[in-house]
Order: structure tokens, then sequence, then C-alpha cells
């Protein structure tokens, strides 16, 4: 029935008329892919919304809406935030849950598939990337897994700091870092693609849970709460999934392709 649901709701936006509004989406970094996607897919059925999607940290993103900064609709790499500017009236929505993210160790050096984080110990890795932990949930779950298997004091030194998951990842492309712990999402990223990834166990660290909120800034445009709609259809879900996301209903994880 859920699959159902989902599919039915793609149907109801046919007969939905755009209007003129633009949407402008402020997005962690993890979704650079995923979001991507999706917002193409809209744009092919809608082709007259206007969309525009800056992607970055979600603890700097939420001091910028506090400040004014121009987002309808703000994706969070951690719905803390989401629910944050709630809690201070800076939203015209309530804060849903968008999926469950998962962190993963990334070399475009090594093969790492069957690496764990005790491996990072080895000598011959001297710079390991991390989206940094104050600002980026990402960062701050790659420490608390490091955290939780007994070697992030002996790994610190070797810490260099993305401003985002996506610049941790550039890092350890480059080659400025040997490895990068980043979202199983950007992994799967084209960018990335071709080169392993070894998943990090989620028991070591809080859940990613992820969210997104309409902005008070957008309390009146129909174009956001027809995108953050869109965000429940089997095509945004599906590719939610193809890019590694656990879907969530009212917090609990569910696996729901909209085949089943």
């Amino acid at each position: 029935m859920k699959w159902l649901l989902c599919c039915l709701l793609v149907s109801l936006f046919a007969g939905v008329s755009q209007a003129s509004e633009r949407l402008t989406i402020a997005a962690a970094s993890d979704l650079r892919f995923a979001l991507n996607d999706i917002v193409q897919r809209y744009q092919s059925e809608f082709p007259n919304a206007d969309i525009q999607v800056i992607y970055g940290s979600s603890g700097k993103m939420t001091t910028q809406i506090m400040h004014g900064a121009p987002y309808d609709i703000f994706f969070s790499a951690d719905i803390a935030f989401p629910q944050q500017l709630e809690a201070a009236g800076f939203t015209a929505s309530t804060p849903e849950v968008y999926g469950i993210g998962r962190i993963v160790i990334w070399s475009a050096r090594y093969q790492v598939e069957n690496w764990t984080l005790q491996d990072l110990l080895n000598p011959d890795i001297r710079r390991i990337a991390i989206a940094q932990p104050t600002h980026a949930p990402y960062g701050m779950r790659a420490k608390e897994a490091m955290q939780s298997e007994g070697v992030w004091e002996q790994l610190a030194a070797k810490m260099v700091y993305g401003e985002n998951i996506a610049q941790a990842a550039q890092m350890a492309q480059s080659g400025a870092a040997d490895v990068a712990i980043i979202a199983l999402a950007l992994a799967k990223g084209s960018q990335l693609s071709g080169v392993g990834y070894g998943l990090i166990d989620a028991e070591l660290h809080e859940p990613l849970t992820q969210g997104f909120v309409i902005t008070k800034r957008a309390e009146k445009n129909a174009l956001a709460r027809h995108f953050a709609a869109y965000m429940q259809s089997c095509v945004a879900r599906e590719l939610m999934q193809h890019y590694g996301f656990v879907l969530s209903r009212h917090d609990v994880e569910v696996e729901m392709p909209c085949g089943d």
C-alpha cells in the first residue's frame, strides 16, 4: 500500500499548475549527486520550474538561514539543524526525514573495500580527510566512529579537514589525502565511480538521520511545497536508494522500493 500511495502522489502532481516562483535550495554536500538527479527529473516533468541548488555544510547553512540567507528549502545532513531552525521560528513546515546516510572509507590510491578503521593506523597512511566535525554532520559521525573504535587519539595528527564532505572527498581524489571518510552517497556518485569503498559499521556512530524543511521565507512559495511533496514520490525515493540512503518514515528505517 505504501508504494501505491507514493505512485498516486506522482499522478497528482501532473494536475498541479506551476506557479511563477523560483526555488533556491540549500543542501548538504553529500546530496550533490542524488539531489541533482532528483531536480533534473523534476524539471523534466515540470519544465517551467526554476530551481537553484547551493551545496555546503549543514551547520554553516543553518547559521546563514538564521541571518537571512535567501534559501527556500533546507536539506540537512542532520535533522537536528532543521529542528533547531523550527524551534527558533525560521521554518514554514515541520522537519521531515528524507533518509539515513552512511559513511565509508574511500581512497583513490588504495583498495579499501575490506578495510576497517584499524587499517588507518598503517604508517603508510599519512593524511586522512574528513569534513570539519564542528559544523559538518558527516565529519562528526566519522570522529564518533573512530572514537568508538578507539583509534581517534592515534589518528588525530593525520587528520586534514574539509569545509564539507564533498571537499573531504576532493582531498582524497586529488591526492592531498591518502584516504577520506566520506558519505556513501558521494562514493556512489559519478565522479568517484570505479573506485571501491569500505562501509563503516553504523553501530560505531550516532545515526545520520537527515531531514529537510521549508523555510519561513518560502511560506507562500507554492513551488517549494510542490517540490517538498515530490520528495515522497517513487522517482525521488528510488533515486535516494540508488545513492545508498536508507529511506525512513516517522523516524523508522525501512527499505521500501516502489515496486515491492
